[in-house]
């Protein structure tokens, strides 16, 4: 399989269904539920392949929980987490764009994290 191909799968969902925007009151928490599960899942992931990383901080206040109707292939997406992340590790951490992606029942089916 290419390495690029989920960059290209997520390119495509990103461009082939619109996806709105869930408001969030000011001095109110965003959708916490969704931002907890995907902190969750790739805190697992990213420490299985690096045991330095201690936790991760997600910017919950500049976070965007945006509902989603589109698949990927048959897979239904239903929400679209984006956000702010540090990998909190010994040492000082860059800020990173985080990416999520739910299904049904709000499960993770992909996490990621670019530099800046």
């Amino acid at each position: 399989m290419n390495r690029f191909a989920p960059l290209a799968v997520l390119a495509t969902l990103l461009a082939a269904a619109p996806a709105s925007a869930q408001e969030v009151p000011p001095g109110s928490k965003p959708a916490t539920p969704e931002i907890a599960t995907c902190k969750s899942a790739a805190l697992q992931a990213v420490s299985a392949k690096e045991p330095d990383i201690k936790d991760i901080y997600i910017d919950e206040d500049g976070a965007t929980v945006a509902v989603s109707e589109s698949k990927i292939e048959a897979i239904p997406v239903t929400r679209i987490v984006m956000a702010e992340a540090y990998l909190q590790t010994d040492r000082s951490d860059k800020p990173r764009r985080f990416l999520c992606l739910l299904g049904e029942k709000n499960k993770v089916l992909l996490t990621f994290f670019t530099s800046r």
